[in-house]
């Protein structure tokens, strides 16, 4: 699941990143409103957390442009003020939940489950392909013939596969969507990943199997 933070607070930040991505979410992060419009404009995100009080563009008048654009990512907004008056304006400007700083990283995480629920369905899903399962919650890949709990970015590679088994994914898909525009990394790491997958796929004994498409992507493929 890939998320947007805008935190001007750049300490703040990493530290959020740093959580974030060990409880198995992809993070593009930014520090200003203008930054922040422009990412969720042009990306594609399961959620944002934006802090009210940035500069350049405040998290509200970013929040409120996203609405009138109709775009509806959910959106979680973080701020030092705690007064009602200040909630509810940003409800009222579309937000999804409000977020009072200080927090404690279990809080957060909890309101991010709950406001990316309706696009991911459950907490607890079950992907389904062939006689391999993906627990969304515990990150486990199984068949009969046993179980891998993946890694953040192998599960993140494999919920993309799972989730759109007849649809090509390019490497520059994966490389956006789970590092994230501003990484250094380079495409054999895409590759890489792949690989390690393959392979738990065979010790699992699949009968799906990830098929490459010459200079196009990559997709889940049942054998026969």
């Amino acid at each position: 699941m890939r998320l947007l933070l805008a935190e001007d607070e750049k300490e703040l930040s990493r530290a959020l990143c740093a959580i974030l991505e060990k409880n198995n979410y992809s993070v593009d992060a930014v520090f200003n409103g203008n930054d922040a419009l422009d990412y969720l404009e042009t990306g594609d995100y399961d959620g944002a957390v934006l802090d009210i009080m940035m500069p350049g563009m405040d998290g509200l008048t970013v929040l409120r442009l996203l609405r009138e654009q109709r775009n509806t990512v959910p959106v979680l907004l973080l701020t030092a003020k705690s007064e009602i008056e200040d909630k509810v304006t940003g409800l009222d400007a579309g937000a999804n939940d409000y977020l009072t700083k200080p927090f404690a990283a279990k809080e957060l995480l909890a309101r991010i489950r709950v406001m990316t629920r309706e696009r991911n369905q459950s907490v607890n899903a079950l992907l389904r392909r062939g006689n391999l399962t993906l627990n969304l919650a515990s990150f486990e890949l199984s068949s009969p013939a046993g179980s891998f709990r993946l890694a953040s970015k192998e599960f993140q590679m494999m919920e993309m596969l799972m989730s759109n088994p007849k649809n090509l994914i390019s490497t520059e898909r994966f490389l956006e969507r789970i590092w994230g525009y501003d990484s250094d990394a380079e495409l054999n790491v895409v590759w890489v990943y792949l690989s390690y997958l393959r392979k738990k796929l065979a010790a699992l004994k699949a009968d799906v199997q990830i098929k490459a498409v010459r200079n196009a992507g990559y997709f889940l493929e049942e054998r026969l």
